[in-house]
């Protein structure tokens, strides 16, 4: 390869834990979840890059080192030979952990600088991509988590409770809303003793579709009371740890009728 004088670097964070996301460097499947369908990668020293853009543009290179789950790097370049050819390029990625996920930094060097400016905006628009589809992968079971944290603002028995909140959220989990200012488990289960004191026989329910979006949700909520009518609606916030757990909520009432706090 020819000398490459010519670089740009891109860091994001990665709401998943180093090795699920080296799983997107090493897996065809999961590579073309990125890049589009037809992509591969042989992830070894020597193996074939092959990358299929919109417009059947294709694009590629060889693997030049792999270290799971920290390093990855490839040549890159076109089948048109524009605006440089196969493997006239080098990529390399490391992964770093951090206690939100991973730190990915992206460094690709070039031969000329014309075609390291063209891709700037590629790779900032690439790399997004990458970070919904392993949260999406991440947080398959977001919404069986978000319907078992709305069911236990609804569960009398503490212990049922208790479980619950441990299986689906972080011990230091946080709640917030215009009655709450929660954090941790401890103090969330005995707000709700409380709140099902002064407001009984309540039930909380998703209201809708979850959104979601790199490790945040959204879930709509209503609250139908002891005559089974919506006294309440809103909307909660979820943000997903990196192994999938709820790190914090946040909820936004957008009816009132009830006093007191719901989850």
């Amino acid at each position: 390869m020819t000398t490459l004088p010519h670089s740009l670097e891109r860091s994001v964070l990665i709401r998943a834990t180093p090795s699920v996301v080296f799983r997107f460097f090493t897996d065809s499947a999961r590579w073309s979840a990125w890049w589009g369908a037809g992509s591969t990668i042989d992830a070894r020293p020597g193996g074939v890059v092959r990358i299929v853009l919109p417009g059947n543009v294709e694009a590629g290179g060889n693997v030049v080192e792999v270290k799971a789950p920290e390093r990855l790097v490839f040549t890159h370049g076109f089948a048109s030979g524009k605006p440089m050819p196969i493997g006239g390029s080098r990529v390399t990625i490391t992964l770093a952990p951090t206690a939100a996920g991973t730190r990915l930094t992206l460094v690709h060097e070039f031969a000329e600088v014309a075609p390291r400016d063209e891709h700037v905006q590629g790779w900032r628009y690439q790399l997004s991509l990458f970070g919904n589809v392993v949260a999406d992968e991440v947080n398959a079971n977001a919404t069986a988590a978000v319907d078992a944290w709305f069911v236990s603002w609804s569960e009398i028995d503490v212990t049922v409770r208790a479980a619950t909140l441990a299986r689906i959220a972080t011990a230091s989990v946080t709640f917030r809303d215009r009655y709450s200012n929660l954090d941790g488990v401890g103090d969330i289960l005995s707000h709700i003793t409380a709140a099902l004191h002064f407001m009984p026989n309540v039930r909380l329910v998703r209201d809708g579709a979850l959104r979601h979006c790199q490790g945040v949700a959204l879930a709509d909520w209503t609250v139908a009371g002891r005559d089974g009518k919506v006294a309440m609606s809103g909307t909660n916030v979820f943000t997903l740890g990196p192994t999938g757990l709820i790190e914090s909520v946040v909820g936004v009432a957008a009816t009132k009728v009830l006093s007191g706090s719901v989850g």
